[in-house]
């Protein structure tokens, strides 16, 4: 079958003017990082691991500052759990009474050390600010700062994760 120039170009052109009326496709808004548990919630209980107490001091007074949530003394009273941390988070460290380390898990089994660990390191080299829900220990967001120098502070770490976490919760 024989099809003239301008019956081909009658049907190349109709195509061509129907992809130029359809809407363009609708942009997906941005995924939030902030889990709505964390949205949702009044208030924390602030766990300071650094080992340096000056770090801690200064995140707990950039919560303040903030205003977002009230500071509860007890986790079992609190919405959500930070951790600030000098290393990453991997889980609970426990140590027994007796002086035996091991982990804790999500379900709440205790694994403990064949020899026992306690982490005595030299130096921290950045700070990790995770959030845990109270309720199921899930982890719902963590970020990591290097820790301070002479031009931003020493001791500014746990306070800069404290801001980039407002940050994330404007968004």
């Amino acid at each position: 079958m024989r099809h003239s120039a301008s019956a081909l170009l009658f049907l190349i052109i109709p195509a061509a003017v129907a992809s130029q009326t359809q809407a363009p496709p609708a942009k997906t808004p941005p995924q939030r990082k902030i889990s709505p548990t964390i949205l949702a919630a009044k208030s924390v209980f602030f766990d300071d691991q650094t080992g340096v107490p000056a770090v801690g001091k200064d995140a707990i007074a950039q919560l303040k500052k903030w205003g977002r949530f009230q500071l509860a003394t007890d986790k079992t009273q609190a919405d959500l759990i930070l951790v600030l941390s000098a290393s990453p988070p991997r889980g609970d460290h426990i140590i027994y009474s007796g002086g035996q380390t091991g982990t804790i898990d999500n379900s709440g089994h205790i694994h403990e050390d064949p020899v026992p660990n306690y982490l005595d390191s030299g130096l921290a080299r950045a700070a990790y600010l995770t959030v845990f829900d109270a309720k199921t220990g899930k982890s719902l967001w963590t970020d990591f700062h290097q820790w301070g120098g002479l031009l931003t502070g020493h001791n500014s770490a746990g306070a800069r994760l404290i801001s980039k976490l407002k940050k994330e919760m404007e968004k």
